[in-house]
């Protein structure tokens, strides 16, 4: 349900530096063999050629993203949080920009220029972020969490092993072993300390107590990764960085949590610039008035199914509420979870061939549990995408977690949302097909350029599909499995108005947690994860997944118009993959005039 952007929060948000696309490292068997590498139309080599000035920037400042993402050379080199950061990487941007404005001017080919404007657009964005966050914000930065990421990325069964060994030279950087380099936990420390000063807004405290509750997931989580991969000489270095890591959690007790801000509202330009960069192209009110009139609508549409599978079931209570409430008590138990999936997606997959949804490639799709530390990160079910630059063969993979880690390992508060059997077809279209995995695997084995695999990344276009996919599979699910998908369709409605009217202060948590438990009927748990998500995790980027949405069928709509009988929705959603993840509107004037053989207005 979630694309997550780890170095993003720790490293990007600080220094302005160019977005690195969401990843979560991940375990999983051993790949399958490659697919043939696409041999690339000229212009995507000349578009690619571009995309490396901007590549350079990200692999200077953020390499374990940046390595992840599939820059190579990099696997034994760290962030960099040395001083004048700030100054530095927005330098940096700048000179890219300028080098990218002036290939611009003299490109002559319109698909080049056109990845072009994207890159432009995502420099200029990235530098506006740095500009905001140095006007408002405290540095702050969760280094536990950067340096469990930073391990996760170069221990996994998708890397090759030779390259694992390079995780214990990258542990002895962040912990200063190396020559020429500090501590981490001491750059950090340094970079927020120098720039304590009145007037700025320190972060959440929220969101500085639930890091402090779950750093140690993430530092019991890197031993468990050296020693599955049996690298040798990790244990001294470790011992020191551990040690490092709780005096740094010490800090954030003693200095940041006494300044966390109690209000977790952002101040009205970084919401709206925070709105734009995940696609959202209208005014927070208008998106919240189109929302609340969805939110209605879909209300009567599940109260229409649930009476249908209450009269079939034999229930007491007809009310979609009460429906739901009886369809969880059919759980999934531990080992019974994984299998029933897998065999879920195999259903599904059917029904895609069958019904021509969209073209499906004959590999499997990947689905597993993820582990404690994943849990932690990222505690929603979500697609860890593969390796977007030089993919040999690494595919993404959805990850189901079970619960939301508590304040101590061992105490958690369980999901019931996800792991029964009505929900797991709205949400193995969603994250796996024909959602996120098909997503990303027809960008890499379609050989789109990196600009639109990786630079033209926003939530709007990348999760628009995603519930745009549960909504063509919806009506072939049996009644139970077509309210539960309404029932998600229903809290990314709430999602787009409650987000926002809890940063203008229309509404309280308490009041967006009463909407979420009892009309969209969540778990307690997953009810607290979205309101942390609006209010301190993510501001904003839940709303995308309804914009998006929306924007997609508005554009099938005026597809269909266009071609009436000659439409077929499978050339359509193929044409749709195999532009990569362009914005709502240029993707609409490709649609248009590639595939319906019109001109955009």
């Amino acid at each position: 349900m979630t694309l997550i952007q780890p170095f993003r929060s720790a490293v990007c948000l600080a220094v302005g530096l160019l977005m690195l696309p969401p990843a979560l490292a991940q375990t999983a068997p051993a790949p399958a063999a490659a697919p043939a590498t696409p041999k690339l139309p000229a212009w995507v080599e000349k578009s690619n050629q571009n995309t490396r000035v901007v590549n350079e920037v990200v692999a200077r400042f953020g390499p374990e993203g940046a390595g992840q993402l599939g820059i190579e050379g990099l696997d034994e080199q760290i962030a960099d949080l040395k001083p004048n950061l700030v100054e530095r990487s927005r330098a940096a941007a700048r000179e890219v920009l300028a080098e990218l404005k002036e290939r611009r001017a003299a490109e002559k080919d319109p698909l080049v220029r056109q990845d072009l404007e994207i890159l432009i657009r995502a420099a200029e964005d990235n530098i506006r972020n740095s500009e905001i966050n140095e006007k408002y914000y405290l540095p702050y930065n969760n280094v536990v969490r950067l340096v469990f990421f930073g391990m996760r990325t170069l221990l996994d069964d998708q890397i090759a092993p030779s390259r694992r060994q390079a995780a214990v030279v990258r542990l002895r950087k962040y912990a200063g072993m190396e020559p020429g380099y500090e501590p981490i936990t001491k750059l950090a420390m340094d970079r927020t300390r120098e720039r304590m000063k009145p007037g700025l807004l320190g972060p959440p405290k929220e969101q500085v107590q639930q890091d402090l509750n779950r750093n140690a997931f993430f530092i019991n989580g890197i031993p468990k990764l050296l020693e599955k991969y049996k690298i040798e000489g990790w244990q001294e270095p470790f011992a020191k960085l551990k040690q490092q890591l709780d005096e740094y959690e010490t800090f954030v007790r003693t200095e940041i949590l006494p300044i966390a801000r109690t209000d977790f509202r952002l101040p009205a330009e970084d919401y709206a610039f925070s709105l734009h960069q995940v696609g959202v192209d209208i005014p927070a009110e208008d998106l919240a008035k189109t929302a609340h009139a969805a939110f209605d609508q879909l209300q009567k549409e599940m109260q229409t199914i649930a009476t249908q599978v209450a009269k079939e079931r034999g229930l007491a209570s007809a009310d979609y509420r009460d429906v739901i409430r009886e369809l969880k008590k059919q759980q999934l138990i531990g080992e019974a979870i994984l299998p029933h999936y897998k065999d879920r997606l195999a259903q599904i997959e059917e029904i895609i061939r069958r019904e021509r949804l969209v073209t499906v490639p004959a590999r499997a799709a990947r689905i597993r549990i993820a582990s404690e530390a994943e849990s932690a990160a990222v505690p929603a079910p979500n697609m860890r995408p593969p390796r977007l630059i030089g993919n040999t063969g690494e595919q993404g993979e959805f990850l189901l977690p079970l619960n939301i880690p508590g304040k101590r390992e061992g105490e958690t508060k369980r999901f019931d949302d996800f792991t029964f059997e009505a929900a797991s077809w709205t949400l193995t279209a969603h994250e796996a097909r024909p959602g996120h995995e098909l997503q990303f695997a027809a960008m890499v084995e379609a050989g789109v350029s990196q600009a639109r695999a990786v630079y033209a990344f926003n939530s709007t276009n990348v999760e628009g599909w995603g519930l745009y996919a549960e909504s063509i599979l919806l009506p072939y699910m049996p009644r139970e499995g077509q309210l539960i998908s309404l029932q998600f369709r229903l809290m990314r409605a709430a999602r787009a108005f409650l987000d926002p009217e809890l940063q203008t202060g229309k509404i309280s948590p308490e009041q967006a947690l009463a909407v979420l438990k009892n009309d969209v009927v969540l778990s307690d748990a997953m009810a607290q994860q979205e309101v942390e998500r609006y209010t301190f995790l993510a501001p904003g980027q839940a709303t995308s997944y309804f914009y998006g949405y929306t924007r997609l069928m508005q554009l099938r709509q005026e597809v269909e118009k266009a071609q009436a009988k000659k439409f077929d929705q499978q050339r359509f959603h193929d044409f749709i993959l195999g532009q990569g993840l362009l914005p709502p509107e240029l993707l609409r004037k490709a649609v248009l005039a590639d595939f319906a053989g019109r001109k955009a207005d």
